[in-house]
């Protein structure tokens, strides 16, 4: 029994390390990536829409996102939705697809990125560490329960705890590796 609780602190801590990823992948470092476009939500006939659904993103070059539409009506809905988006970039629409030429990063705006950055990292930590804690609670309610003994309960404990340690450590090295990519020029 206390193996399957701690068998679901790895898994829910290992979803909270992917979404954290995730939501990185979002933030632009002056690279283009597919995953700065693909969640903004379009007005698409009454219903909001991710992009990812709607048609292909691809990233031709370094700096450069080409959004296709499968449905080339859509193309002023996807243009509109961008414009309005927190991206800052004007699209350019050809009548076919939608280029997004990303401008160069200045140090006042990398800087920005990595206190994001470490806030998003901070709130993975916070999401592990209470993973731990409900993980240790359904542990002494065990114990309560004289489902397992003291000294068991201690053991389970340590071991919650060694396995947060390692997931925050992960967490640490999400961070670097994306303020590294933010920070190179």
């Amino acid at each position: 029994m206390p193996q399957a609780i701690l068998k679901e602190l790895t898994s829910r801590c290992e979803k909270s390390i992917e979404y954290l990823k995730g939501s990185m992948l979002g933030i632009r470092t002056g690279r283009a990536h597919p995953a700065l476009v693909e969640d903004i939500k379009v007005d698409y006939f009454g219903t909001p829409t991710p992009i990812k659904n709607m048609g292909s993103v691809n990233v031709p070059e370094a700096r450069q996102i080409v959004i296709t539409p499968w449905d080339r009506s859509a193309i002023k809905a996807i243009e509109k939705s961008i414009q309005a988006s927190s991206l800052g970039i004007t699209p350019q629409n050809d009548g076919e697809s939608i280029r997004l030429n990303l401008p160069e990063l200045t140090q006042q705006r990398r800087v920005e990125l990595k206190k994001m950055v470490n806030k998003m990292a901070e709130e993975g930590r916070v999401a592990v560490r209470n993973i731990r804690r409900d993980t240790i609670e359904a542990l002494k309610k065990l114990e309560k329960d004289s489902k397992i003994t003291e000294d068991d309960l201690k053991k389970f404990q340590k071991e919650a705890q060694d396995k947060t340690d390692a997931f925050i450590k992960k967490i640490d090295a999400v961070l670097s590796d994306k303020e590294k990519e933010i920070m190179d020029k």
